[in-house]
């Protein structure tokens, strides 16, 4: 297993998370804790120390599953990591509650590694919000040791990080993004790892295989990566691009079998990172992967000062954009809710003016009535 340095500490390269666990009956809320444990058991066995679970996930049953699957193990060899959960708003008032709940759950009297869940456009005004006291509560357990390393993690956008970091920045010890090869561009990853870097914070990574997207590739794409690594599987080259990547502490993968669990311990028994030409490649055809789906918008703003809505019709493509790429998910419903009605897809009238002077010659009344029906269901 390759470790990373993180202060005093040696993290394994490749953590488990606890959202993707295997289920019963194809019930996300009832958790195989057997084949649970038996993951468990194997990754600690090859030297796996870091685990990610949460109060949502499985139905609010992960942390309970993990908790048990850790017992049998020293405390003292694994980390656990959890969050609170404000991507719930209803949750901002209740986080002493939550925190000694999720100890209880856990069944630990501390947390190695404790994030405020999800920063985002929907929630970053109640985190920043003194009232609900979420960010004197969480730094006070620090300071009693029942929280080692405070961090968080962030779908949101650059800006929506930039404002969390420039108000609890100097709390922060570590930051968790969505990071993939498909991402550094797609969703900005790039510029977001580099504010970290500017803030010193290491970077831990989710979806490192974009929900299982990049675990398969079209057959030409897939030619032409083995051509350049015969002995190198196709989820392999996800992890290797991260291994590229300064600052990449832990890696989070959410493995549902051992068979994802036993070849991701295998991919991480060594670095392996990409030179010049294979990570050109791959950026090349996760460009191309886009370029099937997303509108070409450059945002350069055209369009803004012709819409008699005032839509900010560059951010509204690029959520439209990924929530095609998705084919659903959360994060576009997410960001709208932060949006006020009269600035969605919704409330875009069809007059095209901005169509008239959009240097790519997007359909972008098309594209926002298309949005708000999906929006819809």
């Amino acid at each position: 297993m390759v470790y990373r340095d993180f202060q005093d500490l040696k993290l394994s390269a490749l953590g488990m998370g606890a959202m993707r666990l295997p289920v019963l009956d194809g019930d996300d809320a009832k958790i195989d804790q057997q084949a649970t444990q038996e993951m468990v058991d194997y990754a600690m066995e090859h030297g796996v120390n870091y685990y990610d679970t949460a109060w949502d996930y499985h139905g609010g049953n992960s942390e309970i599953a993990m908790g048990k699957a850790l017992s049998r193990h020293p405390r003292e060899r694994y980390f656990l990591a959890t969050k609170f959960p404000g991507y719930d708003l209803a949750n901002m008032d209740k986080v002493e509650a939550i925190f000694e709940q999720q100890l209880k759950k856990c069944g630990v009297s501390y947390f190695d590694f404790y994030l405020f869940h999800n920063v985002c456009e929907m929630n970053i005004d109640a985190y920043l919000d003194p009232k609900y006291g979420i960010f004197d509560y969480l730094v006070k357990q620090k300071k009693a040791g029942r929280i080692r390393h405070l961090g968080f993690s962030a779908h949101g956008s650059y800006d929506v990080m930039k404002r969390f970091l420039d108000a609890y920045g100097q709390e922060m010890e570590f930051c968790q993004i969505q990071l993939n090869y498909l991402d550094w561009s797609f969703q900005d990853a790039k510029a977001k790892v580099e504010l970290l870097r500017e803030h010193n914070l290491p970077v831990w990574v989710m979806e490192p295989l974009r929900g299982g997207r990049l675990a398969r590739l079209a057959p030409a794409d897939e030619a032409r990566l083995k051509a350049l690594r015969p002995q190198e599987e196709i989820p392999a080259w996800a992890f290797r691009f991260l291994q590229s990547i300064p600052g990449v502490t832990v890696t989070l993968s959410g493995m549902s079998d051992m068979a994802q669990m036993q070849a991701n311990i295998r991919t991480f028994e060594e670095d392996k990172p990409l030179d010049g030409a294979e990570m050109q490649a791959l950026l090349e055809i996760a460009a191309d992967m886009v370029g099937k789906i997303a509108l070409p918008c450059t945002g350069c703003h055209y369009c803004v000062s012709h819409c008699p809505q005032g839509l900010d019709i560059p951010g509204l493509l690029a959520l439209y954009n990924e929530h095609c790429f998705t084919e659903g998910g959360f994060i576009a419903p997410m960001a709208m809710m932060a949006i006020p009605e009269d600035k969605r897809p919704s409330a875009c009238l069809g007059c095209r003016s901005c169509e008239a002077v959009c240097p790519q010659q997007i359909k972008i009344s098309e594209a926002m009535a298309d949005f708000a029906q999906k929006l819809n269901g």
